[in-house]
């Protein structure tokens, strides 16, 4: 379980093809690279993957066929930063929203426009995932715990503030490209109660 409260930008130094299809992804965490352990469980731009090496700072993780196909992380290339965070400690703090680090999917940035400090982001609304959005309503992009500002027909917007634009890896994204969304784990439990109770 995780918060979207992103505690390091890592830096991708290789995504490389194994023998046999297999994907091992390896980054750079000067922050919290240090405390992890093989095994440990760390969001990567919002998806739970497992330690499988540990030196020092460079953390590794073999990526599944699954992974690939769900997420943006097959996009990534030497040099990009992605957002990490940690799983959360039993009685931490949550200070954003209960995230699992399971991707739903993944949607296009359609605008970024600067205003004054901040910047609006618009996201195309997925089809199966509009009835989990509502306004000022939690989502998870790329990791990272935000409100939904608006809800329009075919996409969502964010107001992304000066803080999450240093904290995070959105300040390089740019529109065409793809994020990671996971909807907010209520509704869908909400959904599937009331499914049964139909």
């Amino acid at each position: 379980m995780f918060t979207g409260l992103v505690e390091e930008t890592g830096k991708v130094i290789r995504l490389e093809r194994l023998p046999g299809g297999g994907v091992r992804l390896a980054l750079r965490a000067p922050h919290i690279g240090p405390g992890v352990r093989p095994g440990d469980s760390i969001a990567v731009n919002g998806c739970c993957l497992t330690v499988s090496v540990h030196e020092g700072e460079t953390l590794q993780f073999d990526l599944l066929q699954e992974t690939l196909a769900r997420t943006s992380l097959g996009q990534v290339s030497a040099g990009c930063r992605v957002n990490l965070e940690r799983a959360l400690a039993a009685g931490g703090r949550l200070g954003g929203h209960f995230v699992q680090g399971h991707i739903d999917g993944t949607s296009e940035i359609l605008r970024l426009e600067p205003s004054g400090a901040d910047v609006r982001v618009e996201i195309a609304l997925p089809p199966e995932g509009a009835r989990y959005l509502v306004p000022k309503g939690s989502i998870a992009v790329d990791g990272i715990s935000l409100t939904v500002a608006e809800l329009l027909q075919d996409r969502f917007v964010l107001w992304i503030i000066p803080h999450t634009l240093a904290a995070t890896n959105l300040g390089d994204r740019k529109p065409g490209e793809r994020v990671n969304l996971e909807y907010d784990l209520l509704a869908k439990y909400v959904e599937r109660m009331l499914e049964h109770r139909a």
